[in-house]
């Protein structure tokens, strides 16, 4: 059972808008709503992929309402805990004439002390029969950057598999914490450790960088699959991995659908290499599809032999 925790979701309202300009009138020619947010994305495609999860956070008002009741209409276990500020909405305007799109997200809610409360007490409870904790997204108002560090340090303490996929501050907490793995994007990789990525040699500077920071395993998402280091019995592999060519329809959410199917692969017990060419194929057909975590397995399954994964030199043994 995978856990994923969500402090900040919102109903992903994604509209479909052709030759979409500034300032100008337009009529969607469809709209999609969706329960979303980091956590729950990944916990839709978990589902889709046939591994089950349990996803938690914070919900609050109407929009928490609608939250819950979408993932429960889509079969997705949920126990989130309910708070009194108003959950957030999200809209992405994807134009398929141009293959662009435009994401205007609200802040979110505000967060007592005592709600927080509720909610650790929350992870805990689910935590006990979880094998791996994902804790992903943005944090609402009120909640100190230190949030997710103080998340990880507790489950770590309890010896519970902790994922972190964030960003900013609340990233570079994070990753000291010593998650088992952080999933970030490249410009959140770039960030986090202070320089542009050109090369291979700059990508596996920056995973050594990762996880000497507190990361005992690394993903970093590109536009054309990803970079990641991972642990084997004491021994660190560095990959690089190549997503077959397609021609998206929305790339929102692909990096939460790498994770999930990152996840799926582990869970099935692959080897590395097939555990990343699982991931990036069902990363790169979820941007096939609108909406945030959806994917066809099928189409997946058939990107996985066209998708490349070289190892990028000779495995090291590992220092953490």
């Amino acid at each position: 059972m995978i856990l994923t925790v969500t402090l900040n979701p919102a109903i992903d309202r994604t509209l479909t808008v052709p030759n979409f300009q500034r300032g100008q009138r337009h009529r969607a020619t469809s709209g999609l709503p969706l329960a979303g947010g980091k956590g729950i994305n990944i916990s839709r495609a978990l589902k889709a992929l046939g591994v089950p999860s349990i996803a938690t956070g914070l919900t609050g008002g109407q929009t928490g309402m609608r939250i819950v009741e979408r993932l429960t209409a889509e079969g997705i276990l949920n126990d989130f805990v309910r708070i009194a500020d108003e959950s957030r909405t999200t809209t992405a305007v994807v134009d398929p004439t141009s293959g662009s799109y435009t994401e205007i997200k609200e802040w979110g809610p505000a967060v007592r002390p005592d709600e927080l409360g509720f909610l650790r007490d929350k992870v805990e409870y689910l935590s006990r029969s979880a094998d791996v904790v994902v804790i992903a997204g943005s944090l609402p108002r009120d909640v100190a950057d230190s949030f997710y560090a103080e998340l990880i340090h507790d489950l770590n303490r309890r010896n519970v598999a902790t994922y972190l996929d964030c960003e900013g501050e609340a990233l570079r907490l994070g990753v000291e914490a010593e998650p088992t793995l952080a999933s970030i994007s490249q410009q959140d990789a770039e960030s986090l450790v202070g320089q542009e990525f050109h090369d291979d040699e700059d990508y596996e500077l920056a995973l050594e960088q990762i996880s000497a920071l507190g990361a005992k395993n690394a993903l970093i998402s590109t536009e054309d699959g990803c970079i990641a280091l991972l642990r084997e019995d004491r021994v660190a592999h560095r990959f690089r991995v190549v997503a077959p060519r397609v021609e998206p329809v929305s790339t929102v959410g692909a990096g939460d659908v790498l994770l999930a199917g990152f996840l799926a692969a582990r869970a099935a017990g692959k080897a590395p290499e097939e555990t990343l060419r699982l991931a990036v194929a069902a990363s790169t057909a979820s941007t096939l599809e609108l909406g945030a975590g959806i994917l066809d397995p099928r189409e997946a399954g058939r990107l996985q032999p066209a998708t490349e994964v070289v190892e990028l030199q000779p495995a090291t043994e590992a220092t953490v």
